[in-house]
């Protein structure tokens, strides 16, 4: 493993384990489950169905609020380490033509809602940016916030991510299609590129992507704004970064699912193999 691939890794390794040591003092400590004010609160639910059950949902709340932005900051580690530099919640400012709004507007509409007596318009990507960046008049001031915005420091080209989990919904692959429209509908551009991104893929390979909703705005498979994956991952970190990534998480992983299983849920932990494969 070269000298970036270590960094990387060891980047991964402090991100996670920073975020999953301070979870596990919550849980065990600063908040644990109580089955006292459980059945205070819902004696019902408690009397019908067993603590262990609430005990999970617990957890699960108390998980998914601290690691709702993880994909981020390891993104930030990657492009770090790959690209050369890496800002989250960047506040991009530029100025508009406003009949490239009103297309903008135009062609979300269009996907969402299916004109009387025809049907929905498909999303393709390269027909719909080239009809916006026709459009022309007078330059209106717009502010756009990406999830992620890295500066490749060797080319000198600026990169916009807006990362969603992998199964997003309709109204959030919205917001982000509308912000990289903008974006790239900039006079001057304030960023060379900007991607729709989902971390990993549960179903596989790319082509295999089949959650619905955010085919209503995207062509998940073919569009070239959209990243899944390793794609991605290697992208802002170089060849080979989604693999490091997916090694120490599964290092990890074996680590903090035998104490959750002992300290959280006080039983032995069951033979397994590892969640996450490549």
């Amino acid at each position: 493993m070269h000298r970036k691939s270590e960094e990387i890794s060891e980047e991964i390794k402090h991100v996670i384990q920073t975020m999953t040591k301070r979870f596990i003092n919550k849980i065990l400590y600063e908040d644990p489950f109580s089955p006292e004010v459980h059945f205070a609160k819902k004696p019902l639910y408690a009397a019908l169905v067993p603590d262990e059950i609430f005990k999970g949902s617990h957890f699960e709340r108390r998980f998914v609020t601290p690691f709702g932005h993880v994909w981020e900051k390891l993104a930030q580690v990657a492009a770090n380490k790959g690209l050369g530099n890496c800002e989250l919640e960047k506040t991009i400012t530029g100025n508009i033509p406003q009949e490239r709004l009103r297309r903008i507007t135009e062609v979300l509409n269009k996907l969402e809602h299916a004109e009387k007596g025809k049907e929905r318009v498909r999303p393709d990507w390269d027909t719909e940016l080239k009809y916006i960046l026709d459009g022309n008049g007078e330059l209106i001031p717009v502010s756009v916030v990406c999830d992620v915005y890295a500066v490749d420091l060797e080319k000198g080209k600026r990169y916009a991510f807006e990362i969603k989990a992998p199964l997003p919904n309709s109204d959030q692959t919205k917001v982000s299609k509308e912000k990289i429209l903008k974006l790239l509908s900039m006079q001057p551009l304030q960023v060379d590129s900007a991607y729709f991104v989902l971390p990993y893929n549960p179903y596989g390979k790319k082509e295999d992507y089949k959650w619905s909703f955010p085919f209503r705005w995207f062509n998940m498979t073919q569009d070239k704004a959209v990243f899944i994956g390793d794609e991605f991952w290697d992208f802002i970190g170089g060849k080979g970064t989604y693999q490091l990534f997916i090694a120490e998480i599964n290092n990890l992983g074996r680590e903090y699912r035998e104490r959750i299983y002992l300290e959280y849920l006080e039983i032995e932990p069951p033979e397994r193999n590892d969640r996450i494969k490549i």
